[in-house]
């Protein structure tokens, strides 16, 4: 965890076992939590519970995962992670593009979680925290597109685009790097100080939404180009 803050995990299962292991694991780990069994209590405790970060499973009564997952964005800023048994390829671009940050397919390893929620903890809060310290005067632009380092913001033509914590991290480091290619590992490296096999895929989810919000055609971007048996690299123009 970033410095000696005491951060909040929001557990939304279902499975009262699996929230019982992560509970162990997480308080282990340094963490408070906070559990909901469904995603109508998941939102009840957030109205009078503070949450630094959400693990949500998909397939739970009430509301599921994906659901809770586009109201929580509505109203808070946090990292969120998915975690589910749905497996196939649409089940993890659904649940990214619903706003989740990364998706962990069941069965897990504890451990492995436990260093995701470390990973997007660190990325996330040494952003918002450091960001404006580090980069408070600094504008990027190339093209069409502008990003502002104080605002935390990419905008196109002057109108600025919603992307998840993770897409401006992965389009920060892109844009401050014009024309340098970058590896998958690379990418995932850099936003979250961890890699594991499965993050390959994740990245190029993430990359295919970038480019869905950021090119006029997606499917011949003019930006986030792929460099075959490479990676990727952000197009100077």
């Amino acid at each position: 965890m970033t410095e000696n803050k005491k951060y909040t995990c929001l557990i939304a299962e279902d499975d009262r076992d699996i929230v019982e292991l992560l509970t162990l694991y997480l308080k282990n780990a340094g963490y408070d939590v906070v559990t909901a069994f469904d995603g109508v209590q998941a939102l009840e405790l957030l109205k009078s519970n503070h949450a630094d970060i959400g693990i949500f499973d998909i397939m739970m009564p009430r509301m599921d995962g994906f659901e809770l997952t586009q109201k929580v964005r509505e109203k808070h800023n946090m990292p969120i992670i998915i975690l589910s048994a749905k497996d196939r390829p649409g089940d993890k671009i659904f649940g990214l593009d619903a706003g989740a940050d990364d998706y962990i397919t069941k069965p897990f390893n504890p451990m492995e979680l436990v260093a995701r929620v470390n990973a997007a903890i660190r990325r996330f809060y040494s952003l918002n925290d450091n960001a404006v310290k580090k980069e408070s005067d600094k504008v990027i632009n190339i093209g069409d597109l502008t990003l502002d380092m104080e605002a935390m913001a990419v905008s196109k033509n002057g109108e600025e685009i919603n992307l998840t914590p993770m897409e401006f991290k992965i389009v920060e480091m892109l844009m401050k790097h014009p024309g340098r290619v970058f590896t998958k590992v690379q990418i995932f490296e850099n936003i979250s100080g961890t890699y594991f096999e499965s993050d390959a895929n994740t990245v190029m989810v993430h990359v295919s939404k970038i480019r869905e919000k950021i090119e006029d055609n997606p499917k011949e971007p003019r930006y986030l180009k792929t460099v075959r048996g490479l990676g990727y690299r952000f197009e100077k123009n």
